[in-house]
């Protein structure tokens, strides 16, 4: 039996490949590839041993290790962690780890081969940026080419509106269901710039959304802030690379800025069909972010003349074209409760260990006696809204 339940449709709205280090290398333009690094697991739990042997294998598990994991049946997505999960990086063993999940649809985003396209430092050369996002698009749409059931996220810096431009037409060609795109400053202008609306207005008439991730924007906060004149503190996982306790504190800070943008330079009024959502950065600050627009927008449209011509109130605009991915230790229930149920996305994060050890489970616990509609919009409706393509009405397909 798969993991999912056999009565509920549920579409993941975060999954990842684990890219190898070639990822980028092996898609690039032949001009770029010498100047394109390899993929980098130094800040990352995964050893260069693992990747090692890996890459000594040809770039795939042994058989061995894939029939090991496909034995573990609905438990993959308690012990399928990393590097070593079922898919993690082979487009037919993920075929495999999808049956086993049991997830309608599932969103597929790169882990570390951003680093370079989303950087930003702006010593970074356009024809790089733009050669990588080029092979990192290319590369996930093969990954996910074979199976319906995965949909590609491409990647697009918005630094030069030309070049973005440029790539969107690529990634629309081939077939990727998504875009992410970077949380920060867009070179040096905000999201809203005239320069970007035709961007805003391709993906919106492509019916093709935006998405954030973390990751999309540096993950740790300034030097300055960690030196309080005593020890360094652990992230999570132990080490320094990753989120640690100030950095989670904040790392709302990027999206909400972001989609604050969107909103007061009038994006989504200009745009009603673009679709956008916000995904492993947490929920918990949406329903206060959306009292706060209502209110500026009330108080400042006085003297705002680009205030003035918005015909829905910000909390409406977000509601209807955005959605949300609470961690699986948020309690999605009361975000609910103080916000409206449309808003919030599932997501499994397979095979990354912040996604737990059972999220279904977890989120069940803060949904807890509310209403079955809730849970229809959380597990399926909501994210059907904003990937209206991603639909399916045949039956799932048994696995033994």
């Amino acid at each position: 039996m798969p993991y999912a339940p056999a009565d509920r449709d549920i579409y993941d709205a975060d999954s990842h490949i684990m890219e190898l280090p070639d990822f980028l290398k092996k898609y690039a333009d032949p001009g770029l590839r010498d100047e394109i690094p390899e993929v980098s697991y130094s800040a990352s739990i995964v050893t260069d041993e693992e990747v090692a042997v890996i890459m000594n294998q040809g770039g795939k598990h042994s058989p061995e290790h894939v029939a090991a994991q496909v034995a573990l049946g609905d438990r993959l997505i308690e012990a399928s962690k990393e590097i070593q999960a079922l898919g993690a990086f082979d487009r037919a063993d993920r075929t495999q780890a999808m049956d086993l999940l049991g997830f309608r649809k599932q969103l597929v985003f790169a882990t570390h081969s951003v680093a370079l396209p989303f950087s930003a430092s702006s010593k970074v050369e356009p024809r790089l940026r733009y050669g990588a996002a080029r092979a990192h698009n290319r590369h996930m749409a093969d990954f996910c080419a074979n199976d319906a059931r995965l949909m590609g996220v491409a990647v697009i810096p918005l630094d030069d509106p030309d070049l973005a431009m440029a790539e969107l037409d690529a990634v629309l060609a081939q077939g990727l269901e998504a875009v992410w795109i970077p949380h920060r400053p867009c070179g040096d202008r905000s999201p809203g710039h005239v320069d970007l609306d035709p961007f805003w207005a391709r993906l919106a008439e492509s019916g093709t959304p935006f998405v954030l991730h973390v990751g999309g924007a540096p993950l740790q906060l300034a030097k300055a802030w960690m030196n309080n004149g005593r020890a360094p503190t652990k992230d999570w996982l132990g080490g320094g690379e990753n989120l640690r306790t100030k950095d989670i504190a904040l790392l709302h800070e990027g999206p909400e800025a972001f989609l604050t943008m969107m909103v007061l330079d009038g994006v989504l009024e200009r745009h009603p069909g673009l679709r956008g959502a916000s995904v492993e950065l947490g929920a918990g600050w949406v329903p206060e972010l959306l009292r706060r627009l209502d209110w500026v927008v009330k108080h400042w449209s006085r003297n705002d003349a680009n205030l003035q011509g918005l015909s829905r109130t910000p909390s409406q605009q977000m509601t209807d074209q955005l959605a949300f991915t609470p961690f699986v230790f948020e309690e999605v229930g009361a975000f609910i409760d103080q916000s409206n149920p449309d808003l919030y996305l599932f997501s499994s994060d397979y095979p990354h260990i912040e996604g737990g050890r059972n999220p279904i489970a977890r989120f069940e616990t803060s949904l807890g006696e509310r209403a079955p509609s809730v849970r229809d919009k959380f597990y399926a409706e909501n994210f059907l809204r904003i990937f209206p393509g991603a639909r399916v009405t045949s039956p799932r397909a048994a696995v033994a």
